[in-house]
């Protein structure tokens, strides 16, 4: 089974062809939720920033025919344009540089006791180029003694930033290093698609 390991230097690489991190993240949001509409004070929200900025950037893509949008009366609604030919690559950059495996490299890095952590299943396979649509959760193994407190607070952390559910699987390194083991689940995980995550620790 061929594993990608992401280093966090990523999103930094795609940063110098964008305006600002914001920019990034806005685009983002809308690439990976593309069936979604909302709205310029919701993202504004959800992002952290001013709406007044959202508006700024927003303006931009829908002068470039990247988003579309309709009016629910003083509401402006926003959602990510699929038929533009940019739709694919825009797609695959920003799940790589804006999506699951840099925020959870983030969202994981301060936990302690943490020895590996892959994200696998289906996002790992949008990272190996498998093709398929965004999917809905997010599928982590984390391979350490961590406090379960703490992962849980980083799984929320994550979920709220991806919009997405998070689900966090923790197993003892002795078991993982076990590779007769017969235990179902992670047997599965091993002959999924996996991404190493780089979290910058000595952990």
């Amino acid at each position: 089974m061929a594993i990608l390991r992401y280093m966090k230097s990523a999103a930094p690489t795609l940063l110098p062809l964008l305006r600002s991190r914001i920019q990034g993240e806005i685009i983002a949001w809308l690439v990976l939720h593309p069936q979604e509409s909302t709205s310029l004070a919701d993202l504004a929200h959800r992002l952290g920033t001013s709406p007044a900025t959202v508006t700024r950037e927003v303006d931009r893509l829908s002068k470039a025919g990247l988003i579309l949008e309709e009016r629910r009366g003083n509401l402006r609604l926003i959602r990510f344009n699929r038929e533009t030919l940019l739709s694919k690559p825009l797609t695959d950059l920003m799940a790589v540089t804006f999506g699951a495996v840099p925020v959870l490299s983030d969202a994981l890095s301060t936990v302690l006791n943490i020895d590996k952590v892959y994200v696998y299943g289906s996002w790992a396979a949008r990272y190996q180029g498998r093709p398929g649509d965004v999917p809905h959760d997010i599928d982590v193994l984390v391979v350490g003694e961590a406090d379960a407190d703490d992962l849980d607070d980083a799984a929320r952390v994550a979920a709220q930033r991806l919009g997405r559910e998070v689900n966090i699987h923790q197993v003892r390194p002795d078991r993982w290093a076990d590779e007769e083991t017969s235990d179902p689940f992670l047997a599965s995980v091993r002959e999924r698609p996996r991404v190493l995550l780089d979290l910058g620790t000595d952990s």
